[in-house]
């Protein structure tokens, strides 16, 4: 496991020269990167999730493409469009932004919802299904989304199935103060981001891929992950609770959390360390807590103090 541990080294400190002090969230980001997940950042505007984005796809030697949703945004502006070549006397697709191995969407919330469902298939099944046709997407392939929460005028919330397709929601929030001052001096002359150069090539980042796989889940962690998710379900202030989905991104996720530590084994630590970022999304608060003010955040810290860690050993035998 030394190999991915330092594979997620070169990759977390090529993104730290451009994001300042955020070094939990960038590893995050990099967990759902080599789960083959997509990733939702989600924060209030200027804190750099944008940037993160940018400077993710700069860093990984993958093709690239940021969609800007918008009110008027078509599903054909995601996905492409079959035009009929005269001369040939045939339709031909014409491939939409989408099709690139690492796609930014920006604002995700103020498309419509039609719009934001052309996501749906490709987030799922890594294709895209244009008159009937069905047109394989690249390899690798993350979606990562932004939006703002404050903002509600001229926005449409993300429904529960799109969310469930995000393998991790994430926070960057204010710097404090020293590392704001160090952002100031850093884009004094110019932006960082523009002199970020690729670390990681596209072979090497799909071999990870398939390494992380590899990684030894016991019984009694399956045990635990699967019960965690379970809890969301029975909770009475969920009123839905985190589905099937949720427990496979919580064994995946659980696995690189292992790997970028240099184990060859997953610890409870690693499934509580990334419970709140995977789950949190897939669970529906129910009415009576909503007036309690009580955050689907929240209530996964409280089954996650609740449900005892199991014993024993976590090592392949």
């Amino acid at each position: 496991m030394t190999d991915i541990q330092a594979f997620g080294t070169r990759l977390i400190s090529n993104l730290e020269k451009v994001i300042v002090g955020k070094r939990p969230t960038i590893e995050t980001i990099v967990v759902g990167l080599l789960c083959q997940g997509h990733v939702l950042i989600e924060d209030v505007p200027g804190v750099g999730k944008t940037v993160l984005a940018r400077s993710l796809a700069k860093s990984l030697g993958c093709s690239f493409n940021r969609l800007q949703f918008t009110p008027d945004m078509l599903p054909s502006d995601v996905t492409g469009v079959s035009i009929f070549d005269q001369s040939k006397r045939v339709f031909e697709f014409r491939p939409g932004p989408i099709f690139a191995q690492i796609v930014l969407v920006d604002e995700i919330n103020r498309a419509t919802p039609k719009t934001q469902a052309a996501l749906l298939e490709s987030m799922e099944e890594k294709q895209v299904t244009v008159d009937g046709i069905t047109h394989v997407l690249p390899s690798p392939f993350m979606v990562l989304a932004t939006q703002n929460p404050i903002e509600y005028e001229g926005t449409f919330p993300l429904p529960e199935a799109q969310l469930d397709r995000f393998l991790l929601r994430v926070r960057l929030g204010y710097p404090n103060p020293a590392d704001e001052i160090e952002i100031l001096d850093r884009q004094q002359l110019r932006h960082p981001i523009e002199t970020l150069e690729s670390v990681i090539a596209v072979e090497e980042l799909r071999t990870v891929m398939e390494e992380i796989k590899k990684i030894y889940v016991s019984k009694a962690i399956k045990r635990y992950l699967v019960d965690l998710v379970n809890r969301t379900r029975q909770s009475s202030d969920v009123y839905l609770g985190a589905s099937p989905r949720g427990s496979l991104a919580l064994f995946r996720t659980g696995q690189a959390v292992a790997a970028l530590a240099g184990r060859d084994y997953v610890l409870p630590d690693d499934i509580k360390s990334l419970a709140i970022p995977v789950l949190a999304h897939r669970v529906i608060v129910g009415p009576a807590a909503r007036l309690r003010e009580l955050s689907a955040e929240k209530i996964v810290e409280e089954i996650l103090e609740n449900l005892p860690v199991p014993g024993g050993d976590y090592q392949p035998s």
